[in-house]
């Protein structure tokens, strides 16, 4: 199957194609992405050997995570799929760090700031905590409980480090049935941007 899969919900950027040649790009382009995205994109299709409209679906992560981020990511894939006529995917940054680790219960984890983040708990594909913003506290009791934590990055609540570059690929190959109107691609937020907050 061919495709294309962007991840832009965090300080780094993830560009992933699959077409004669399989690419993925993982590299922290310090928030830059709306500055950075469009040539990342056409590099990776470049090296994949692969047009925009002979890809089978366009993903993208929807979050959570950065509010700007997200927004970039999903108005971009949206741009492309609606130009190109090719189904979306929405993948969660949840889904590229379960993916990247399928063993047992596990407790994927977004930095949220603050000593929060975001949580959404799996054992296999299935989702067995919903999707929250939890302390650091209430991730403790939950990883006393049974659930290993996983982080893309080294968070001091995370015991295992994974890759959501490897992650996102593997939920894609996953989900791909799951495809359809680029109106899927909504992102998710668990709570008020800190603008919103401030009000």
């Amino acid at each position: 199957m061919n495709y294309l899969a962007i991840d832009t919900s965090g300080s780094r950027l993830i560009v992933a194609a699959e077409g004669e040649r399989a690419v993925c790009l993982d590299r922290d382009c310090a928030m830059r992405h709306s500055v950075v995205l469009m040539e990342e994109i056409d590099g990776a299709l470049s090296r994949a050997r692969l047009a925009l409209k002979d890809c089978g679906l366009l993903a993208c992560v929807v979050g959570p995570g950065s509010f700007t981020g997200i927004r970039i990511g999903i108005a971009a894939v949206k741009g492309m799929c609606l130009a190109a006529g090719v189904a979306a995917l929405p993948v969660t940054a949840f889904e590229t760090l379960a993916y990247a680790d399928t063993v047992g219960k596990r407790l994927c984890l977004v930095d949220a700031g603050h000593d929060f983040y975001y949580a959404c708990g799996y054992e296999g594909e299935r989702v067995v905590l919903p999707p929250a913003y939890l302390s650091r506290s209430r991730v403790e009791e939950l990883a006393a409980q049974g659930f290993r934590t996983l982080a893309s990055m080294p968070l001091p609540a995370a015991q295992t480090v994974v890759s959501a570059a490897e992650g996102l690929v593997r939920a894609v190959r996953a989900k791909a049935d799951g495809a359809g109107d680029a109106s899927l691609l909504e992102a998710l937020y668990l709570r008020k941007s800190s603008a919103e907050e401030g009000r």
